[in-house]
C-alpha cells in the first residue's frame, strides 16, 4: 500500500501544479490578489505531495520490495544500505523522481522565503515554475512511471551497474540536479519578467541568489563528477570532453555568465534583454542535457534510458517550455530598453566582454556535442569530437577571458581607466611573465602550451589579490585601518575574491597535471618493479579479496623515491560482480596534496602476470580543490544579507505600458 500511496501523491501533485498555473495567474492577470496567493500554498503542498512519493518509493529500495519494478532492475538484497539509497537515482525511472523533487523545493522556498517580492510578480514566478512541474510529472506519469509492480514479485534484484557502486554517486547526482533544476527559477523570473514586461535592478536582486544558488549545486555537482571518473573509471584523466560531460558544462558557462550580467543589471539598469535571454538559455542547455542522457541518442557510462518514446516526450517538453518561452522573449524584448550607459572600457564592459567570451565558449561545446548527433540522424558520415577540437576552439576564448578576469574588477563602473588599471598591474604582469620564462627555461621547452598555462594562473591569482589588497587599502593606511577594511568587505566582495582565486588553483592543477604527467603501462608480475617518474613502483603480492556482492584479487605495490625510502603502500583491486557478471579494476590513489600516484591492475595475460597502468599526476588535486574553491566563493557570496533581504522596492513605471499590477 505505501508504493500505492505514493503513487497517488504524485498524480494529486499533478492536479495542485495544474491549480498553481491556471488560478494564480488568473489573479495576477487580473490584479485579484485572493487568488495570486494561492501560488504559495499550491507550491509548499505540492513539494509536500512529491516527497511523500519519493519516501514511498525510497521505502521500497530500503526494504528491497521487489514487487516494484525498478527496484527488481536496480537493487538487490545484498547490496550495502548506500547504495540501496543511492540506486534509488541511479536509473531513469528513480533520478526523474529526484528531479521532479528538487523542482518542486526551489518552488517552495520562493514561496517561503519570497515575501519581498511583489505579489504579482511572485505569482507569476510560482505559475511558471509549476508549469515545467506540470511537464515533468505528466513525463513521469505517462513514460517513466518508477511505481509500477510486477507479479510474480521476483525473489531477488538484478542489482545496479557496479561501475555506479561508489560512494560518489551518493553525492554528484543530488548536486548537478540541484544546479540543473535550480535554472529553472531563473528561467521563471524571466518568463514572469516577460510577461510583466519590465526587468529592472530589482528584479536583478531578486534572481541573484536563485542563480547563484544553482550554479554552486552545479559547479560541485561537476566536480564530484569529474573525480569520481578519475578514480572509478580508472583510465587517469579527470575530463574527456564526453557528451554527458558536456552537458553538465554547457549550463555552467551561460549560467556564469548570467551570474556577472545580472550583476550589469542591478548596478547599472542595462543589458537587461542580454540577461533574460541568457536565463532563458541555461534553463534550455539544462534540459538539453536532459535529453541526452535519456532519449537512448547517446551511449555512455552516465546515460540512463535509452528510449525514443522518452526522448520524443522530452523534446515536445523542450519545444513546448523553450520555444514558447523564446517566443515571448521576442515579442516582448524590445521594450526592455536599458537606461543606464557606460563605456566600452569600465567595469562593465568587462562583464559584458566576459558575456561574449563565454557565451561563444558554450557554443563552442554546443557544436562539438551535438554536431556528431545531427550527423549521425540525417544518415551522415560518422565524425567523433575530441579533446584536439576543444584545445583548438575552447582554449583560446578562454585566454582572454583570463586575461580579463584580473583587470575587469579593478575598473571603475560607467567609465574607467585603462592606464591607471594597467600601472596598477604591471608588477603582477612582470612576475606573470617570469614565471610563464622560467618554467618554459626549466622545461627545456617542451609542453609549450603548459607554460603559458602556469603563466595565466599566476596572472589571474595575483590579480585577484590585487583587487583586495586595493579595496582594504593594503600599505595606504595604518594596519589597523587596513584590518578594519578588511572586516567590513561584503561577503559578495569575499566571494568574488575566493572564487577568482579559486579558477587560478584549478587552472594551476589543471596545467600542470596535463603537461608534466608522467605514465608507464607493462605486463607486471609480483616481485618486478618500475620507476615511473622517478619513484620506484614494486609489485610486492596478490591476494583474494570479497565484498558483500563481489569477491576478486587485490594487488599490493611498494612505492619508494629515487633514494630508495618508502613513502606508501598502494593496493589497487580488480572486483567480479557475479551478478552481473562484471570485473571491475579499482583504482588505488596515494596523495601529498602535491601530486597523485596512481595505480589500476588491468587484465591478466596468458604468459602471465597483469597489465599495469602507473601514472604521476602533479597538481592533479588542485583541480578538485580549486573547484570546489569556486563553490565555496559563490556560497559566501549568497551568505550576504543584501542577497537575502533588503532587496530595492520598485519605482513606479512611468510608462503605461510598463505599469505593473504589483508594483
Amino acid at each position: 500500500m505505501i508504493i500505492e500511496a505514493g503513487h497517488f501523491a504524485l498524480v494529486l501533485a499533478l492536479m495542485v501544479a495544474i491549480i498553481q498555473v491556471v488560478i494564480p495567474l488568473w489573479g495576477a492577470s487580473t490584479g485579484r490578489r485572493p487568488l495570486m496567493e494561492v501560488a504559495q500554498p499550491a507550491a509548499v503542498l505540492q513539494f509536500v505531495l512529491v516527497a511523500i512519493s519519493f519516501a514511498a518509493l525510497l521505502n521500497a529500495y530500503i526494504t528491497s520490495d521487489f514487487s516494484v519494478l525498478t527496484v527488481a532492475e536496480n537493487s538487490h538484497s545484498t547490496k550495502p544500505m548506500m547504495y540501496k539509497i543511492s540506486g534509488l537515482w541511479g536509473n531513469h525511472e528513480g533520478s526523474m523522481l529526484l528531479w521532479v523533487l528538487i523542482l518542486t523545493i526551489y518552488g517552495a522556498a520562493v514561496a517561503v522565503f519570497g515575501s519581498g517580492l511583489p505579489p504579482a510578480f511572485r505569482a507569476r514566478v510560482l505559475a511558471v515554475h509549476a508549469m515545467i512541474a506540470v511537464g515533468f510529472i505528466l513525463f513521469i506519469l505517462l513514460t517513466s512511471n518508477p511505481f509500477l509492480r510486477i507479479s510474480p514479485a521476483p525473489p531477488d534484484g538484478q542489482g545496479m551497474n557496479p561501475v555506479l557502486q561508489d560512494p560518489g554517486l551518493a553525492f554528484h547526482p543530488p548536486f548537478l540536479y540541484l544546479g540543473y533544476v535550480g535554472f529553472s527559477m531563473a528561467f521563471s523570473f524571466a518568463v514572469a519578467a516577460l510577461l510583466e514586461g519590465r526587468v529592472d535592478p530589482a528584479w536583478a536582486r531578486w534572481v541573484r541568489p536563485w542563480t547563484l544558488l544553482a550554479w554552486c549545486s552545479l559547479t560541485a555537482g561537476i566536480c564530484l563528477g569529474s573525480f569520481w571518473a578519475y578514480y572509478e573509471l580508472g583510465w587517469g584523466g579527470w575530463w574527456a570532453w564526453d557528451p554527458v560531460e558536456n552537458a553538465s558544462f554547457m549550463p555552467w558557462l551561460s549560467g556564469t555568465a548570467l551570474l556577472h550580467s545580472a550583476i550589469v543589471v542591478e548596478k547599472r539598469d542595462t543589458l537587461k534583454s542580454w540577461t533574460i535571454f541568457l536565463a532563458l538559455l541555461t534553463f534550455a542547455l539544462s534540459l538539453v542535457g536532459t535529453f541526452l542522457v535519456r532519449s537512448g541518442v547517446l551511449t555512455s557510462v552516465h546515460a540512463f534510458a535509452s528510449d525514443p518514446e522518452r526522448g520524443a516526450f522530452i523534446l515536445l517538453l523542450l519545444g513546448i517550455m523553450i520555444g514558447g518561452s523564446l517566443v515571448l522573449y521576442a515579442i516582448r524584448a524590445p521594450i526592455l530598453q536599458p537606461t543606464g550607459q557606460f563605456a566600452p572600457v569600465s567595469r562593465e564592459g568587462a562583464l559584458v566582454l566576459n558575456n561574449l567570451l563565454l557565451a561563444t565558449a558554450t557554443v563552442t561545446v554546443f557544436l562539438g556535442t551535438l554536431y556528431p548527433l545531427f550527423l549521425d540522424a540525417i544518415n551522415g558520415p560518422k565524425v567523433s569530437v575530441g579533446a584536439p577540437y576543444y584545445m583548438a576552439t575552447f582554449v583560446p576564448l578562454m585566454v582572454p577571458l583570463l586575461v580579463a578576469m584580473a583587470a575587469g574588477p579593478l575598473l571603475t563602473w560607467k567609465r574607467g581607466d585603462l592606464l591607471g588599471v594597467t600601472a596598477r598591474l604591471r608588477v603582477i604582469f612582470g612576475v606573470s611573465l617570469a614565471v610563464m620564462v622560467g618554467t618554459s627555461f626549466v622545461t627545456a621547452g617542451k609542453f609549450a602550451l603548459a607554460p603559458i598555462g602556469i603563466g595565466l594562473a599566476a596572472w589571474v591569482f595575483l590579480g585577484t589579490m590585487q583587487d583586495l589588497a586595493g579595496r582594504v587599502h593594503l600599505f595606504k593606511g595604518s594596519f589597523s585601518d587596513t584590518l578594519r577594511r578588511l572586516g567590513a568587505l561584503p561577503r559578495a566582495s569575499w566571494g568574488m575574491t575566493i572564487a577568482h582565486a579559486g579558477v587560478a588553483v584549478a587552472l594551476a592543477g589543471m596545467t600542470v597535471s596535463t603537461g608534466w604527467s608522467a605514465e608507464g603501462i607493462q605486463v607486471m608480475k609480483p616481485g618486478e618493479q618500475v620507476v615511473v617518474a622517478g619513484d620506484i613502483w614494486h609489485f610486492d603480492s596478490t591476494a583474494p579479496v570479497s565484498g558483500s556482492n563481489w569477491s576478486g584479487m587485490q594487488a599490493q605495490f611498494s612505492v619508494s623515491d629515487g633514494g630508495g625510502h618508502p613513502f606508501t603502500v598502494l593496493t589497487p583491486s580488480r572486483r567480479t560482480y557475479s551478478l552481473q557478471q562484471m570485473t571491475l579494476a579499482k583504482v588505488a590513489i596515494h596523495t601529498n596534496n602535491l601530486a597523485n600516484w596512481y595505480v589500476v591492475v588491468g587484465d591478466p595475460q596468458p604468459q602471465g602476470g597483469w597489465i599495469v597502468r602507473i601514472y604521476w599526476h602533479p597538481l592533479a588535486p588542485w583541480i578538485w580543490y580549486g573547484v570546489l574553491i569556486m563553490a565555496a566563493g559563490g556560497a559566501v557570496s549568497l551568505s550576504d544579507r543584501r542577497l537575502r533581504i533588503g532587496a530595492p522596492v520598485r519605482r513606479p513605471a512611468v510608462a503605461a505600458g510598463n505599469t505593473h499590477a504589483a508594483a
